[in-house]
Formats: C-alpha cells, sequence, structure tokens
C-alpha cells in the first residue's frame, strides 16, 4: 500500500504524536449537537475516484472553541494567526484524582506541585490537563457521566486555577481530554469564558496525552478555517 513521503527529516524532534480522536459516526457529542454524516459522492468503480462528503457540528471531536461562540464581536475560527496555532506545552496529570472524584477540577495547589517539580510554567504556554478520560471516549456514558437528574460528571479546570494562570503565569490557553475544559458541573462554561474573552485557546477532546511528557513539547493546531466558524474539529500534533 503507499504511503505519504515523509520529509520531517531536517525538522528535530524525537516523537510526533497525534493528540486529535478518530472522527466517526459514533463518537460522543454534546447534548443538542449535529450528528456525525459521510455520505458517498462518488465511487472509485463507477467514478474512477472515491470522494466523501462529511458533516458535523463545529465542536465535535477533538476541537478549538473560538471567541465567537460566546462573544458575537469577537473572532472565528479563521481569524486566528498561523502563529498562534504552535505552542510550546507542559501537561498536568491528575488521572488519580479524577479517577477518586469525577467532578474534581485543578487547583492552585496542583499547579504549586507540578511547579515545585518542573519549574515555573513558561509565559505563552498552553496548560494541558490530562484527566484519563481519552480512554473513556467511545464509553458515552462514562465519558459525560450524566446522572438521573441530568446533570454531567467529568474533570475540568477551575476558576481560580484559570485566573492565577492568566494572570500570574500568561498562559496562551487551555487543553484537556475531557468534552470540556469547564468541567461536567459547570453549565455555565465558566472557563470557556475566561479564556475566550481574551483570544485564548481552547482545546477539548485531545487524546494521547499518556504519551506526553510535562514539559518540552511543540503543540502544532490544525485547523479548518470556516469563515465565521464558532470552532473547528481540530488536528493536533505533539512533537518532542
Amino acid at each position: 500500500m503507499s504511503q505519504p513521503l515523509s520529509y520531517s527529516s531536517n525538522i528535530h524532534y524525537s516523537r510526533a504524536v497525534h493528540l486529535s480522536h478518530l472522527i466517526d459516526t459514533d463518537i460522543p457529542r454534546w447534548i443538542g449537537d449535529p450528528p456525525v454524516e459521510f455520505t458517498s459522492v462518488a465511487e472509485l468503480k463507477n467514478d474512477g475516484y472515491y470522494l466523501r462528503r462529511f458533516s458535523l457540528g463545529e465542536h465535535s471531536a477533538t476541537h478549538i472553541n473560538a471567541p465567537n461562540s460566546f462573544y458575537a464581536d469577537c473572532a472565528s475560527v479563521d481569524q486566528y494567526p498561523a502563529a498562534s496555532l504552535i505552542l510550546p506545552a507542559i501537561v498536568i496529570n491528575i488521572c488519580e484524582q479524577a479517577a477518586a472524584n469525577s467532578d474534581y477540577v485543578l487547583t492552585i495547589s496542583d499547579i504549586q506541585a507540578w511547579e515545585n517539580e518542573f519549574g515555573e510554567i513558561t509565559a505563552g504556554s498552553l496548560v494541558i490537563l490530562y484527566t484519563g478520560w481519552q480512554e473513556k471516549w467511545l464509553n458515552h456514558k462514562a465519558f459525560f457521566g450524566q446522572d438521573t437528574a441530568g446533570k454531567m460528571h467529568f474533570p475540568g479546570f477551575g476558576s481560580q486555577v484559570t485566573e492565577f494562570l492568566i494572570t500570574h503565569r500568561h498562559i496562551a490557553g487551555l487543553g484537556i481530554d475531557t468534552h470540556g475544559v469547564d468541567s461536567g458541573q459547570d453549565s455555565n462554561f465558566t472557563i470557556n469564558r475566561l479564556l475566550l474573552e481574551r483570544g485564548l485557546i481552547v482545546l477539548e477532546n485531545l487524546t494521547n496525552l499518556d504519551q506526553l511528557p510535562p514539559q518540552h513539547t511543540t503543540v502544532i493546531i490544525g485547523v479548518i478555517r470556516l469563515k465565521g466558524g464558532s470552532g473547528s474539529p481540530a488536528a493536533v500534533m505533539a512533537l518532542f
């Protein structure tokens, strides 16, 4: 089988890792989001080439949220400068805490513990939270943790720690392996709003975070430049 050619020998990194989930029709979707659909447009046998049309929500699969998803006069996903989508990243592992408490939110104490081990978070970093939820991806019930009252239960960032990271560490944005940087208990999208009103990055439904080191990673975010888009499915790559 023919494989894509690689021209990466002059780019210096040890590993490249996909941080995006496969997109298929059975991925978890936020309540009210449109289904993922694939429709054949052309077939090899009849048309001499193969082509599909696809449809999914702007905030489905691994995706980036744009500021205009909450603020009408702010930037849409097509307006991100290319340079803003290449970022140094650090990874904070809270799998143990999240396994014990599905409503766990990152705290300033967690940041202090990470910095005691690895040093102060560098300005301009993307802070990625590894919760272990990537392992629940195709178990819709477990991924959202919805209870009988309709409340969802999955970990995320706390508002106090997010304010701290923005104000005192001058981060570029946040990423997570759940369906929201906001925890499942937060129905007001508090963390999204804090970040997006400042034009910072929000990445959700990341995967393969277990393969990343705590620091010294470069993340490249490939967006679909949808004009006026409130977000976009994202092809996210990590180099380290």
